[in-house]
């Protein structure tokens, strides 16, 4: 099984794969709120809210490899445990969230 925790830099690496590939093998899972979603936003990603997971988990593939992410990695690590709890053994949180994305990957992503 997949540790808990992804950096950001390689998920950008996956991401970036999955977006030249037909059959994307990746989803970076976005989990934070609306108005964080206004304030910065990573192309690419799938947003679902943290409280709409449990009503939404069926638009979620099982065996695709998730990364989730939120502000600075505690929601999204919440998430990645229950999802594994759901049956979902490919997930894992992006350590240090979108603040790590803005520091390390990409610096035109706003910080908040």
């Amino acid at each position: 099984m997949l540790p808990y925790e992804i950096t950001a830099t390689e998920a950008a690496q996956l991401l970036e794969q999955a977006q030249q590939s037909e059959k994307p093998q990746f989803i970076l899972l976005d989990v934070r709120e609306r108005a964080e979603i206004q304030t910065a936003r990573v192309p690419g990603a799938l947003w679902i809210p943290m409280g709409e997971i449990p009503s939404r988990v069926q638009e979620l593939d099982p065996d695709t490899h998730i990364a989730t992410m939120c502000h600075a990695g505690v929601r999204s690590m919440n998430v990645a445990v229950w999802l594994r709890d759901q049956g979902f053994e490919k997930v894992q949180s992006i350590r240090g969230g979108i603040d790590a994305w803005s520091q390390t990957v990409d610096p035109s992503v706003p910080r908040y």
